[in-house]
């Protein structure tokens, strides 16, 4: 007997449905970029909630406008972005572990709190690796349901294993894990890279400006609306773009990179945000207030070292 049971059918898909892992490394060299979740805080605990191990394929729901129809029986969790979910049209607890059963629908609506959601199930969702890894790159063409980097469309089918010891329902989250995505987060920066060329006042607006996300924003990168940051640089070689490097082009308007980002540019960089702080911008919506708050490497490292301690 085959070791993949259906889950879900999908009934609507949304504007973007992906399934993540925890992301495609060691190929950058090839011009690969990573992929993974954007905020791989919520996808790592709804992993956590289903008794995952680190790593597992969980799908990735932008904005909403999903609906999945069950076909199996399955213990889900759904953390990250509140987006309306429910489930035969009463509210699906987030943040928390559940049993779903043939017939019922889970229904994502639009963002109330927040961008992005999780959806993991017990054992992870079936997907063959691609260079290593499952992770959705819609732009690179590679990863999610059949390996060719497509967002979920109506009429798919998401299957998960059946081997595995089935973990005990209603399993919650600390309150204290669950952000508030509408509060203005402080964003943790790596200085560096460049940040000795740009003028002295605009390393001072850089920290000291309540800045806005643009609605030019997706899991390649995110823009940031506010004061012209000025650099001393007039052009630069293209050089190798970690996560989270924050990239000032010649409008001034720094742009944060995320999982889905190229993996070389030519722009100068105030330094890098840490991978948390990434999670956290990727889950703010156009418009949210944000600011950038510098930090240092050994407390940056300490802080991501005991995050993936504490899933691991």
């Amino acid at each position: 007997m085959s070791d993949v049971q259906s889950l879900f059918e999908v009934r609507r898909a949304g504007p973007l449905a992906l399934l993540q892992d925890a992301g495609r490394f060691g190929v950058r060299r090839l011009g690969v970029t990573q992929g993974g979740p954007a905020d791989p805080h919520a996808w790592a605990w709804a992993n956590r909630l289903v008794g995952n191990a680190w790593g597992t394929t969980a799908l990735e729901v932008t904005l909403g406008g999903l609906e999945l129809e069950c076909t199996g029986e399955a213990c889900i969790a759904v953390c990250g972005a509140d987006l309306g979910a429910t489930l035969d049209g009463e509210t699906l607890p987030l943040w928390k572990s559940q049993r779903v059963r043939p017939g019922q629908r889970v229904v994502f609506a639009q963002p109330v709190n927040g961008l992005r959601a999780y959806l993991a199930v017990v054992r992870g969702f079936a997907a063959e690796p691609v260079l290593g890894s499952t992770a959705c790159v819609p732009r690179e063409g590679l990863g999610g349901l059949d390996g060719l980097g497509r967002k979920l469309e109506e009429g798919d089918t998401l299957s998960g294993r059946r081997s595995g010891a089935t973990p005990q329902t209603g399993q919650q989250a600390p309150e204290d894990v669950r952000p508030d995505y509408a509060a203005m987060p402080r964003l943790a920066l790596l200085p560096g890279a460049q940040i000795a060329e740009f003028e002295g006042r605009s390393l001072y607006q850089a920290f000291n400006t309540i800045w806005r996300v643009d609605d030019r924003a997706d899991r390649m990168g995110v823009r940031l609306r506010g004061p012209q940051l000025r650099c001393r640089l007039g052009g630069m070689i293209s050089e190798g773009i970690g996560l989270g490097a924050v990239q000032v082009p010649p409008d001034g308007q720094p742009i944060a990179l995320l999982n889905d980002r190229q993996t070389i540019g030519g722009y100068p960089r105030l330094g890098a945000l840490t991978p948390l702080a990434c999670g956290r911008l990727a889950q703010c919506l156009p418009g949210q207030e944000v600011s950038l708050v510098a930090t240092s490497r050994a407390r940056a490292h300490d802080e991501y070292r005991r995050f993936l301690a504490s899933f691991r």
